[in-house]
């Protein structure tokens, strides 16, 4: 390659280097933390701060070799990383529905509001105390007020938290801080040369906006989109199907950005319509391993913008700002789960975990500063602080939690573990905890579906549920129990009580009070699974029989027989004793 023709073909390929340092370092950074058990999220943090601009980028000169190794162009890199947030909620979408949404409106609608507007009074009353004007103020009291979606759900995601009680109720503050960004938006470029009811009229026309992008999603999505898949999906072309994923992900995140609200909000809207289809867990698989690695350059792309000198510079306000931010989020998101009824060690881990500052503020501030709503010295400073507060989140979450299990084995009354369940649907209720209710529940928070998980071993709970296990204490073979609040809006429950007759009673009762829920249950042999099913079980599992079943098959293929004839010979006889 010639010099002439060699920056023409860089600047045809822009942002070349950083993506193939940052294959490099993903190669070799993910396996090192799955091995050792580490936070995805803090090592991605640390390694960003470290090549990035305001690490390496500073101190090796343009000339060096070295150089090649860091990554200087921020907002070209942060531009691709977005992409990381928006299938995120992509996938979170998928893993809700419509139903489950509605059944969490209480959540949503009641504790994300009370969360994000106390913060924001608080916060916005200490930034006019420290001399900003009033419209400065309201942005910074706002901004400050949301957490980072990415971080929370992706520390949630890593210890299959999603659907414990701290997931729900982190996801619904979460859900509700997304759709806060479409006024505040329109707050920040407005307050300060509107006010009155020309603000009210401003953000009255964006809601408008916003209600019909959604509402057109929600009608032409239902009609498009699940032709769209069955076409695609009867070729058999993985290819054509992967881009159609690219399609309405992207398609629907682009719809919702024209109308004034996020990407990340339009990708939660794309993944709830397919959510409802039969193509959600392919859609799933396919996305998994771009979805990774776009949020762990989204990761890299924030520790990038957190300047380490900053704390050299200002050894005194930085830190201190950082911790008052923690305290202030934690101690109000705390006092909020309590107000609506959480339990004390739920409350507190949910408070950590939310406690940092979110990826909004660096867009929101960003604005406010070129419409000089905020001083350049205020503005930076504020940002710096955001960015140090999410490159802390993994070790604050962490304390939160230790602090949230130190809670619950020291709680004297076990029985009021009941008390912070949120308004479910489409769960599964697991009566027993034992062995293989636990093997249940990990098989159904691998796939991201909610359960609840009733035990009347105090300890066995406090020990589970510390681990993030959504088990709480109770005898569920106690008639006011179950059936009940826990069942209502339940797809299944699973009996895996040891006590036959026990067991046989909870499935009369259950099939009885609820005909449409199916009941599923545990036996010792087939004497004990014939009772359940007279009971109203519809299947029924009986130990002795699977396993000497299972080591009969494996005995007939080491003589020789073909699996599908061993199956069939098996099956024969599971129905004939049955």
């Amino acid at each position: 390659m010639t010099p002439a023709t060699e920056p023409a073909a860089h600047a045809a390929l822009p942002l070349l280097g950083e993506l193939l340092l940052f294959c490099a370092i993903a190669g070799i950074l993910i396996p090192l933390v799955r091995r050792f058990r580490l936070s995805q999220v803090l090592a991605f943090l640390i390694v960003g701060a470290v090549i990035g601009p305001y690490g390496l980028g500073s101190l090796i000169a343009p000339d060096s070799f070295i150089r090649h190794f860091t990554i200087t162009d921020l907002e070209g890199t942060r531009a691709i990383a977005e992409f990381g947030v928006v299938f995120l909620l992509f996938t979170l979408g998928l893993e809700m529905s419509i139903s489950r949404l509605w059944s969490m409106r209480r959540w949503v609608f009641g504790l994300g509001n009370v969360q994000i507007l106390v913060t924001a009074a608080v916060i916005g009353s200490l930034a006019y105390a420290f001399g900003n004007t009033g419209g400065a103020a309201l942005v910074l009291g706002l901004s400050l007020a949301l957490s980072s979606t990415a971080i929370v759900m992706q520390l949630l995601a890593e210890r299959h938290a999603i659907a414990t009680a701290v997931g729900r109720v982190a996801f619904a503050v979460l859900l509700m801080q997304d759709l806060m960004v479409v006024p505040l938006l329109v707050l920040v470029d407005h307050v300060g040369e509107e006010s009155g009811m020309a603000l009210v009229h401003a953000m009255l026309i964006a809601a408008g906006k916003a209600a019909v992008a959604v509402s057109a999603i929600a009608v032409l999505g239902k009609r498009l989109v699940q032709p769209l898949f069955h076409r695609v999906s009867s070729a058999h072309q993985s290819d054509a199907f992967m881009a159609l994923i690219v399609l309405v992900t992207l398609g629907t995140a682009a719809l919702t950005w024209a109308a004034g609200l996020s990407l990340a909000l339009g990708a939660f809207l794309a993944g709830l319509l397919l959510a409802e289809t039969a193509y959600r867990h392919q859609v799933e698989v396919t996305i998994e391993p771009f979805k990774g690695l776009l949020i762990s350059l989204f990761f890299l792309s924030v520790g990038m913008g957190v300047d380490l000198r900053a704390l050299a510079a200002d050894p005194l306000w930085v830190p201190l700002s950082i911790l008052g931010l923690f305290l202030i989020k934690i101690v109000l998101a705390t006092g909020a789960l309590r107000l609506f009824g959480v339990r004390w060690s739920t409350a507190v881990e949910g408070g950590f975990l939310l406690g940092q500052g979110g990826e909004f503020a660096f867009i929101v501030i960003g604005i406010a500063l070129t419409r000089g709503l905020l001083p350049q010295e205020a503005g930076q400073f504020m940002l710096i602080v955001v960015g140090f507060s999410m490159l802390a989140a993994p070790a604050v979450a962490r304390l939160g939690r230790w602090l949230g299990g130190q809670l619950e084995s020291s709680q004297d009354d076990p029985e009021m573990a009941l008390d912070d369940l949120p308004d479910l649907s489409g769960h599964v209720v697991i009566a027993g905890f034992g062995r293989v209710g636990q093997l249940l529940g990990e098989i159904l928070d691998r796939e991201r579906i909610p359960y609840i998980a009733l035990d009347r071993d105090a300890s066995r709970v406090r020990t589970l549920s510390a681990r993030g296990a959504s088990v709480y204490f109770g005898d569920a073979a106690h008639p006011d129990l179950l059936p009940g609040k826990l069942t209502e809006g339940a797809m299944a429950i699973v009996i895996t009580l040891d006590d036959p007759h026990v067991a046989a009673e909870m499935a009369e009762r259950i099939s009885r009070a609820q005909p449409g829920l199916p009941v599923l249950a545990r036996a010792r042999d087939e004497q004990h699974a014939a009772v359940l099913r007279e009971h109203g079980a519809v299947e029924v599992v009986p130990e002795t029989l699977e396993a000497a079943l299972q080591l009969s098959g494996h005995v007939l293929e080491v003589l020789g027989y073909n699996t599908d004839a061993a199956q069939h010979l098996l099956q024969a006889v599971r129905l004939e004793r049955q």
